[in-house]
């Protein structure tokens, strides 16, 4: 029954990558888990750096937990998912001839 509603806590090691150079400006984080992160999952890094200074890059290891959803939970954050994608085609065109 706990596969229903309840959530399944995973820590997993993982790589956090920051890089802040004239050709690139990112933040990835691979998690070393042998399963998907699946709608309604949640990760949280932990110790991350938030920042570099500007021509480095930083790769460090930390540990991530991960909350996986529910059944219940991952189906109705899927259903959900799909209002919040049409907000983003509300798109609206019109001539500004006045400012």
């Amino acid at each position: 029954m706990s596969a229903w509603f309840g959530q399944r806590i995973v820590e997993v090691p993982c790589t956090v990558e920051i890089e802040q150079t004239p050709e690139t400006l990112h933040a990835h984080v691979t998690l070393d888990a042998t399963f998907e992160i699946e709608p309604g999952d949640e990760v949280q890094v932990h110790d991350a750096p938030t920042s570099v200074p500007y021509g480095e890059r930083l790769v460090v290891r930390r540990t991530a937990t991960i909350t996986r959803a529910g059944i219940l939970e991952r189906l109705w954050t899927r259903f959900a998912g799909h209002f919040e994608l049409t907000e983003l085609y509300e798109v609206s065109f019109s001539e500004r001839r006045r400012l």
